[in-house]
């Protein structure tokens, strides 16, 4: 018999499992971690450990090498070129070719992100998630430091799915530490965007033992009022985590929450006006030695590393009692990341802070663009899963990519057409993971793409950022005069050998790729959303009066009018009810079959990220071929039926209804689940063997393993590179 001691503690675990149980809490919490301007070779396992054991200058991040030691740290993680592109592309999925923020531009407040624009709050809040963000926005509201102002109620984070929110609206204003007021929600009344200026203080938190003095000595008599705005952000994240982490043990509902912090962005002198600021380094004999910035900066990363302490102890001990029988930890997903590389400084020469890779924040070199990365998952990321806790990974992986993971992990719609692609199944130790063939960056006059171990670069002049490199290194012109500089990234870390003139077959086909994805478009262009809205069946596909224009606006300031056929920056969606006929060649970035397409015979359907059909959707194929750089996707409940070719992947997880005259050919990799059907007009002599489909490579097999063709049985069989029907 249980003692009562022993007895009232087991109850709450009982509850907590039965609260799970009943409220079919499988969804992970997801708290994603967010640096401003940290280096790639700023963290333990990227350079800064081997720099400690050298008896080397090294920066203090005790909990963020925990989280590398308990997670994955990986190597060849990605964020953008600079502030605004990396927040734009981390929110909405989409690389700077396809974002109004493919630079930082000084109206990004006002265009950012769009009403039509999904973004990881919007995705998560309709998922059933407590959303919260905390920190640098960017987007929205003016830079005035006195009297900011909301100029743009539909790029607000509070129009973006994000119910708990205290942050900065524009990236300016962002470039201190010490606003007056930062903007708060929800508003205790109606507010544009439901967002209010409150005074940027830690007086609430102040000799309050509920909070840690540590590392924002907010108890010392000489804090600051203004307060420093990320001990403020980090004291709102803790309140959510702390809350939400208890609702989760009582009913299952996850939480997803955002601290954008904006350290270690300059300027670095701020941290020094702050008490006890270098703290941390007293007993380091070499801190002394270190340039005033570069103490700064060391100060400055210390301090945010030891915040997410303390928010990543609220998840082992959410009610702060002492007793983690309450912890979330195991089903918490926590994803640590900076929005680019470095800056150039002192801290980069003295601490090696970019870990040796060429180029700093600004750059398209790895130094602006490789970021470090580290993803913490228990429940999945052990010492003997696929992704191994402890280690380090060299799989590519992009912020664009989180936004469909988080998706899929919360098992949501993933937004159609994204250039990101979610690594949910590689988290989660699975075998089926959908690859994302290149990546692109772009800034000013440069863009780049990288391909597995190849990277392209391509300038239409000097660029500004390179440095000193070997005589191997000069660029070479293209037909177009742009600058080519093709590198192996596995053999050439710091981007010295330029390949581009021994490998001009390579350099060419990148090239041709990275100019498909509109990095070449004007500061501003971005992809557009468009509805079907032809109410007669089989009407053309190509006929402009068919779709609905996009306009995007704001204070009478128009961005974007576009109206006309469709074109290969379209987002497009055939609603359920709608019914399209393509006769003819038409391009789309993606486009989602609600409804009904039929793809005539001498028709290409191009959709370069993706078509996608929904449930009760259909592609009926007929003799015509749908392109793709990506993949075709029929989901669970659609329809793919006739015959014709995919130049591309296909993943089936519907219904196909095949012909049996003539095989569906498909380009790329098959991956079947899902039905197979016929369609039952095979009238002739009975065969021994039918052709149904035909692909590069087979992956999986259909649900049913046969079926009857004029009445007659057939097997359903599978070779490397066919289906085929077998009689029976």
């Amino acid at each position: 018999m249980l003692k009562m001691k022993s007895l009232i503690s087991f109850l709450p675990i009982c509850f907590l499992i039965l609260a799970n149980f009943v409220f079919g809490a499988k969804h992970p919490n997801i708290l994603y971690l967010y640096v401003d301007d940290l280096g790639w070779g700023s963290i333990g396992p990227n350079g800064q450990a081997d720099r400690k054991t050298k008896g080397k200058p090294y920066v203090l991040t005790p909990n963020l090498d925990r989280l590398a030691e308990q997670g994955v740290n990986f190597t060849r993680g990605y964020g953008c070129t600079v502030c605004s592109p990396a927040r734009s592309s981390q929110q909405t999925g989409f690389h700077q070719g396809y974002t109004f923020a493919d630079r930082n531009d000084p109206d990004n407040a006002k265009k950012a992100i769009r009403k039509d624009d999904i973004t990881m709050g919007d995705a998560l809040a309709q998922a059933g998630y407590a959303t919260g963000y905390w920190g640098k926005w960017g987007y929205g509201g003016s830079k005035d430091m006195q009297n900011p102002t909301i100029d743009n109620v539909q790029t607000l984070p509070t129009s973006h799915g994000y119910k708990f929110v205290v942050a900065e609206l524009h990236h300016v204003r962002a470039h201190t530490f010490f606003q007056p007021t930062l903007w708060n929600a929800p508003s205790k009344g109606w507010t544009p965007g439901f967002m209010e200026l409150k005074p940027n203080s830690m007086v609430k938190y102040r000799n309050n033992k509920s909070y840690p003095n540590y590392p924002a000595f907010q108890n010392h008599p000489e804090y600051p009022n203004p307060a420093y705005c990320d001990d403020v952000y980090a004291f709102a994240c803790l309140d959510f985590v702390r809350k939400q982490a208890t609702e989760y043990n009582q009913s299952g509902k996850p939480f997803f929450g955002l601290f954008a912090a904006q350290i270690p962005h300059a300027p670095f002198k701020e941290v020094a006006k702050l008490p006890n600021w270098d703290q941390d380094y007293k007993d380091k004999s070499f801190f002394d030695k270190l340039s005033s910035q570069s103490k700064q900066w060391c100060a400055m990363v210390t301090r945010i590393d030891a915040h997410f302490g303390n928010i990543l102890g609220a998840l082992e001990d959410p009610n702060a009692d002492g007793d983690k029988s309450d912890s979330v930890v195991d089903n918490t997903l926590v994803v640590f990341q900076s929005d680019n590389g470095g800056p150039r400084g002192n801290n980069r020469e003295q601490l090696d802070a970019n870990g040796g890779l060429q180029g700093s924040k600004g750059s398209i070199y790895e130094g602006g663009i490789r970021v470090p990365t580290i993803m913490r998952w228990p429940v999945f990321i052990t010492s003997n899963s696929k992704l191994k806790a402890g280690t380090s990974t060299d799989m590519v992986l992009d912020c664009s990519d989180l936004l469909p993971t988080f998706c899929e992990l919360a098992e949501t719609k993933i937004p159609v057409g994204l250039s990101g692609v979610s690594i949910a199944s590689t988290l989660k130790g699975q075998t089926r993971q959908k690859n994302r063939s290149f990546l692109i960056h772009e800034t000013n006059s440069q863009a780049s793409i990288i391909k597995g171990e190849w990277k392209l670069i391509r300038s239409k002049k000097t660029p500004h950022s390179a440095t000193k490199t070997k005589s191997s290194n000069k660029k070479k012109k293209n037909s177009a005069g742009n600058l080519l500089q093709l590198y192996h990234l596995k053999n050439d870390h710091a981007e010295q050998n330029n390949l581009a003139s021994s490998k001009p077959e390579l350099a060419k086909e990148l090239n041709a790729l990275l100019t498909a994805e509109r990095v070449d478009e004007q500061a501003g262009f971005a992809n557009t959303y468009h509805d079907w809205k032809a109410k007669t069946k089989s009407d053309s596909l190509h006929t402009a009066s068919n779709w609905t224009n996009y306009i995007y606006e704001n204070a009478e300031i128009t961005y974007m009018d576009e109206s006309g056929s469709p074109q290969a920056h379209w987002t497009a969606k055939i609603p359920k009810g709608g019914s399209a006929l393509a006769a003819k060649k038409t391009e789309f970035l993606s486009l989602e079959l609600g409804g009904s397409l039929t793809v005539g015979s001498g028709a290409d359907v191009i959709t370069r990220n993706e078509l996608r059909i929904l449930n009760g959707g259909e592609l009926k194929m007929a003799g015509g071929s749908v392109e793709s750089t990506r993949w075709v996707d029929n989901k669970k409940g659609g329809t793919l039926s006739g015959y014709g070719r995919i130049k591309s992947s296909l993943y089936n997880a519907g219904k196909m209804i095949l012909e049996v005259h003539e095989p569906f050919v498909v380009d790329g990799s098959v991956y079947l689940s899902g039905k197979l059907e016929i369609k039952q007009t095979y009238q002739s002599k009975k065969k021994d063997k039918i052709s149904l489909i035909k692909g590069n490579a087979f992956v999986g097999e259909f649900e049913n393993n046969e079926l009857l063709v004029g009445g007659k049985p057939y097997a359903i069989k599978y070779s490397q590179r066919e289906v085929y029907l077998v009689a029976k």
